[in-house]
């Protein structure tokens, strides 16, 4: 399975698209900035939205898809997905 997931920080003033083959790995990376990049920078480990699929392909479609909308759109899916943003802590 292939994941496309949105995170956050605790004040919800940045949102970081990605996509990933193991998304409790990449969740525990994001958590525990064992990574370094935009996530670690900006304090990003509140998993608020996840969709998977089986293919590579589409999944790395649905991301560029996602990382072009304007932020109102994409905090839309996560409202509809996720209404009070919560983590959704996936172990």
């Amino acid at each position: 399975m292939y994941y496309v997931y949105i995170i956050t920080n605790k004040n919800k003033t940045v949102l970081y698209v990605g996509v990933t083959n193991d998304i409790k790995r990449r969740i525990y990376e994001h958590k525990n900035k064992l990574v370094d990049g935009f996530s670690k920078k900006y304090n990003l480990d509140t998993l608020v939205y996840y969709e998977y699929t089986s293919d590579i392909t589409s999944a790395i479609e649905r991301e560029k898809q996602i990382k072009g909308w304007i932020r109102a759109k994409k905090e839309k899916l996560i409202t509809d997905f996720n209404e009070n943003w919560d983590d959704l802590i996936i172990w």
